[in-house]
């Protein structure tokens, strides 16, 4: 898509999230700041939560709010780090020759943390998809935590709480974000396309809600697809649009690159499959198989179901969808 995403031109304030409980604790949150574990499955509204509260509290947050990553962040590379504009002002390139990449890491969170507010008396970091976070690295967190608390709020978004270590979550409050309903995503539907100036009807609307199956930010894309191939959001075009989404062009020349050695850009796709597509890991894992079946010869097909066997009980742990499925695409990458 081209055009802007509507999950970012439709960002919600804090009134707009659809779970009243959520929207308490963020207000209160904004009353008195303090480091926050915001958890829940995947599509529920966690980061779109996180981004609301930041927009309400801060004066400047292009500059006071920090989005890292987990899954990209620690799956950056020693050069790859050092390169990032985000972090390159204070990584040189003699720390990035004589440091490892977990001093790099730790110096990364401690220099992002140390820095002072551009306005107002404390700036957030948004740890994101935090469930993938080393037990060494979340050490270093806590911390960075105890030292630079004055000036920097934390936020830890995460579908599996309980793989934060004690001490983190003993220095965060808790905010639950549970799966929306399928009315709730009905309402943020129609909401979105009215303000477009969408044509829809009751019927479409319904009809994309559930083909999210509880995932807000994949009702949403959906929603837009619809819209933008068929210029309308109705039962048939809905159909026709969300029943034709296919994935076997992009996951061929995903594979492709990971039998290349091109990992750089097989990720890439797999970023754009999983995060501006919405896909689950289940789903891309799916489209590898059915690709992968008319792709090897038997031995290999076997060897690839093997692994995938492995990956799916992964992914069923609901943690790191990209790390589980790069994984396969390395096996791949080392058989060709």
């Amino acid at each position: 898509m081209e055009t802007p995403l509507w999950t970012d031109a439709h960002a919600p304030d804090i009134d707009d999230l659809p779970q009243e409980g959520v929207r308490e604790s963020l207000w209160g949150a904004v009353d008195e700041p303090l480091n926050l574990v915001v958890h829940g499955p995947k599509g529920s509204g966690k980061t779109a939560a996180v981004r609301a509260l930041a927009e309400e509290t801060h004066t400047d947050p292009d500059n006071d709010f920090i989005e890292i990553n987990v899954d990209d962040f620690f799956g950056l590379t020693k050069k790859e780090l050092g390169e990032d504009p985000r972090f390159a002002s204070f990584i040189t390139p003699k720390r990035r020759r004589e440091s490892s990449k977990a001093d790099l890491i730790n110096h990364v969170l401690k220099e992002s943390a140390s820095y002072s507010p551009v306005s107002g008396e404390y700036k957030t970091i948004l740890l994101d998809n935090a469930e993938s976070m080393r037990e060494d690295f979340q050490q270093a967190l806590r911390r960075v935590m105890e030292q630079y608390y004055e000036a920097t709020q934390f936020v830890i978004a995460t579908r599996q709480p309980s793989a934060l270590i004690p001490p983190i979550r003993s220095r965060c409050f808790p905010i639950p974000v549970r799966a929306p309903t399928h009315d709730e995503i009905v309402g943020v539907l129609g909401d979105i396309v009215e303000a477009e100036g969408v044509e829809s009807d009751s019927e479409g609307i319904e009809y994309v809600a559930g083909y999210a199956d509880g995932d807000l930010r994949k009702a949403i894309l959906g929603a837009q697809t619809t819209a933008e191939g068929e210029g309308e959001i109705t039962m048939d075009a809905a159909y026709e649009a969300l029943g034709e989404v296919g994935t076997d062009d992009r996951v061929e020349a995903m594979l492709d690159d990971a039998e290349a050695g091109a990992f750089t850009d097989a990720r890439s796709t797999l970023d754009d499959l999983l995060v501006d597509e919405g896909f689950s890991g289940e789903e891309v894992l799916e489209d590898v198989l059915r690709v992968a079946r008319s792709r090897y010869d038997s031995d290999r097909l076997a060897e690839v179901h093997r692994v995938a066997g492995e990956i799916d009980m992964d992914l069923q742990s609901g943690t790191n969808d990209r790390l589980h499925i790069a994984h396969l695409l390395a096996t791949l990458g080392e058989g060709s």
